[in-house]
């Protein structure tokens, strides 16, 4: 059970690192305007460097559940998980887009259950 929390964990934090990527490197393109359900190029354009920030948080969450991960922290990892959830969450009622909920928190929400019981 150890090693499906832990992949688990590692699952949301390659999730991250997506996110990251999107939102840092792929925001203006066309998959990054579909992936985020934005109007058009030009929105994108202009916010692009708002993008890029929410891209270095996801990075943030994403080193930080695996350095908790390296150094056995288990309240870090904790804590992070409820991080995400929480974002997911926010950034689903926010945006209306539903799907961040099965992208975002309910890979995290897994991830903790099963670090709260495993």
């Amino acid at each position: 059970m150890e090693n499906i929390k832990i992949v688990a964990i590692l699952f949301v934090s390659i999730i991250h690192l997506y996110i990251l990527f999107l939102e840092m490197y792929l925001w203006t393109s066309e998959k990054g305007v579909k992936s985020f359900g934005l109007k058009n190029k030009e929105f994108a354009q202009e916010t692009k460097v708002m993008a890029a920030n929410q891209g270095l948080y996801n990075g943030f969450l994403a080193i930080g559940l695996l350095w908790f991960l390296l150094i056995d922290n288990t309240n870090g990892i904790k804590y992070l998980l409820v991080c995400v959830i929480v974002a997911g969450l926010y950034g689903a009622y926010s945006t209306r887009l539903i799907k961040i909920i099965y992208i975002q928190s309910i890979p995290a929400i897994i991830a903790l259950l099963l670090t709260l019981f495993f």
